[in-house]
């Protein structure tokens, strides 16, 4: 079974007031032809279609070009709801929509969602389990809610099992690699889903974050070199449930200039008879790159400088002059149009040495404070009487 994993779609989403609707619609056509070049038997996305629960029209359009160019490869398409994505939208004309291969899964209604396809080995069982907040479940954390999901859906064992979820997934205790663009908070380890939950799956593709990586395994390297690597034979776990590659296909697009660099991705599963899969990476190539530039503003004008890198990419400057400049974003951006965000080295420094400051005091104990605030009032330290009666009085209070 040859299936293309993605995720994070975020489409409407604007970065920096730029808005990025150009950009997506340039990947998602090549997610297409990637489909069309691999024989791709199922398409996955793995939560947060959309940037918001109320999509703008523009979004949806685009959503539905994408999808209807996906249908048209003949491809079964999988879609769940993340916590981005309103469920009940999501859901919308689901019914009718499974009868043409396309499946959505938004409103979780006990028991995941389960759809069968079968390729010249047998049947591989596909489990569409949407974001759900613990709450809805009676649960307190999502741990439990995730297992409380798997426990009401029923499970094929003879079957080859992939599910597809959304959730913030961590490993003993270990957490994702994070990047700006993600809007996590986890309080006391409330919103973490450790992977031993996902267990008897051959194969699960998350959704959430935006880093390419695997979770299912303690990583010696990094989780992008693990996600590269060819194949994975699945081992078996104490219970004697298969342990498949649990795998975050991370966003199509950069989305904060927190993950220039990153290269971004599909993945490529080829799940064999036997239940064992072949991973790879493929890339996708953004219409514009977002990029970090530093220097003095005659410099980074300079047409030599300007020629070596595209000029329509995404921008964020950070400015070395020390003298103040008159419009400097005006005078960048008639040389570069997509300067997304400007910045000063000199306030920057001056604002982490006022952090730092703030850092150093919060070290500081009681009696140090006073005897500062002492000194800064009176203009000389205090004397040992007074720093004794300062600690009476402090020991006095505690």
């Amino acid at each position: 079974m040859r299936i293309l994993h993605t995720a994070d779609l975020h489409i409407g989403k604007t970065v920096n007031n730029f808005n990025m609707l150009e950009d997506q619609k340039y990947v998602l056509t090549q997610m297409v032809d990637i489909v069309k070049e691999k024989n791709v038997q199922a398409f996955i996305i793995a939560g947060d279609i959309y940037d918001r629960s109320i999509p703008t029209a523009e979004a949806v359009s685009v959503f539905n070009e994408f999808i209807e160019n996906l249908h048209n490869t003949g491809v079964e398409i999988f879609c769940i709801s993340g916590n981005h994505d309103s469920p009940e939208r999501i859901s919308f004309a689901q019914e009718i929509l499974e009868k043409r291969g396309v499946h959505f899964a938004g409103v979780y209604k006990g028991g995941c969602k389960q759809v069968c396809l079968s390729d010249e080995a047998g049947p591989v069982v596909f489990t569409l389990m949407p974001f759900v907040k613990p709450a809805v479940l009676g649960e307190s954390t999502s741990d439990a809610a995730v297992r409380h999901m798997l426990e009401d859906t029923p499970r094929d064992t003879l079957a080859r099992q992939v599910l597809i979820t959304h959730y913030f997934v961590t490993n003993g205790g270990h957490g994702p690699e994070l990047s700006d663009s993600e809007s996590h908070v986890s309080v006391g380890g409330l919103d973490n889903v450790d992977c031993t939950c996902f267990e008897g799956f051959h194969y699960t593709a998350l959704g959430h974050i935006h880093k390419p990586q695997r979770m299912d395994r303690q990583l010696k390297e990094s989780a992008e070199q693990c996600l590269d690597d060819a194949a994975d034979t699945f081992e078996k776990s104490k219970t004697g449930l298969v342990n498949g590659p649990v795998v975050y296909a991370g966003s199509p697009l950069a989305y904060s200039f927190s993950e220039c660099g990153q290269e971004k991705s599909v993945v490529f599963v080829d799940l064999d008879e036997n239940g064992r899969v072949d991973m790879e990476r493929i890339c996708l190539k953004p219409l514009r790159r977002m990029r970090k530039l530093k220097g003095e503003l005659i410099n980074l004008i300079d047409p030599m400088v300007v020629f070596m890198e595209p000029c329509e990419d995404y921008l964020q400057i950070t400015l070395t002059d020390e003298e103040e400049l008159i419009d400097p974003i005006g005078t960048l951006r008639r040389v570069y149009p997509n300067v997304m965000q400007l910045l000063f080295e000199k306030r920057e420094k001056e604002s982490s040495e006022e952090f730092a400051a703030g850092i150093e005091m919060k070290k500081k104990r009681t009696d140090e404070l006073f005897a500062d605030f002492y000194e800064l009032i009176r203009g000389h330290e205090m004397d040992e009487a007074r720093k004794k009666v300062i600690q009476e009085v402090i020991e006095e209070t505690q």
